[in-house]
């Protein structure tokens, strides 16, 4: 074999291994396992943005009528790389998206952005770090110590991230008019305690006024946070002749 035909040859397997390179990139790029490309013509990002508020930007678009928990979305978007845990609450007007982050995808954070979780206490066996406690506050979903992970403004949630999941909730809920999704941890907790009463079938109305001023708070500039529901007290007055529903999602 001459040196052309060797250095032809040597050149096209070059070229074949940059090739089966590349197109590996790309496929783990567009899939659910990157959410942190951000280069132009990415695949998650063609079309037009399905997260967020409208271009309508109606002010009364977070004055929802009823909301319900969605059992089957809250599960399909759980299952997204890069995702522990989901909750998803529907209205008649909106979806809205908690989300607790497992960092089993790279990019779901935007860049610069620290960890709010301390997992140091993982390695001398305890919960708190701080405190050197070893008991866990169960009560919540997320927590600071040793738990899934959370972001405390969707603004620092990757554009790619918040578009993956505002694809998956329209696929199940195509009617819904927008989708808002954040990661953070008091947003997140608080809709876990609403799924926890709709998981025992308990009717979510009593909290329709708390769940509008959470939203506001979290997706619309306000400047008002409900009362947390932590107060069985609380709770139990207001389902004091409340019905009970089963969750149509």
């Amino acid at each position: 074999m001459n040196k052309r035909v060797a250095g032809l040859l040597m050149i096209s397997c070059l070229l074949i291994s940059m090739t089966a390179a590349c197109g590996y990139e790309k496929r783990i790029q567009s899939s659910d396992h990157d959410y942190g490309s951000r280069k132009a013509g990415d695949a998650k990002m063609l079309g037009g943005k399905l997260y967020g508020t409208s271009s309508a930007n109606n002010p009364y678009q977070h004055d929802n009528a009823f909301f319900e928990y969605s059992n089957t979305i809250s599960n399909e978007v759980s299952k997204l790389g890069g995702v522990g845990s989901a909750i998803v609450m529907l209205t008649d007007k909106n979806a809205y998206v908690g989300l607790a982050l497992d960092w089993t995808a790279v990019g779901t954070k935007s860049t610069g952005h620290t960890d709010e979780q301390d997992r140091s206490g993982a390695s001398e066996g305890v919960y708190n770090h701080d405190t050197g406690s070893q008991r866990w506050d169960n009560r919540h979903l997320v927590t600071p110590y040793n738990s899934l992970f959370t972001v405390n403004d969707h603004s620092m949630l990757s554009d790619e991230l918040k578009q993956t999941v505002a694809i998956k909730v329209r696929e199940l809920a195509p009617t819904v008019q927008e989708v808002h999704i954040s990661a953070n941890m008091d947003y997140v907790n608080e809709l876990n305690e609403y799924a926890k009463q709709a998981w025992m079938n308990h009717s979510l109305t009593p909290w329709l006024n708390d769940f509008n001023t959470l939203v506001k708070y979290q997706f619309a500039g306000g400047d008002i946070m409900p009362q947390k529901m932590k107060d069985d007290e609380n709770i139990r007055a207001k389902h004091k002749g409340g019905q009970s529903i089963i969750p149509t999602q």
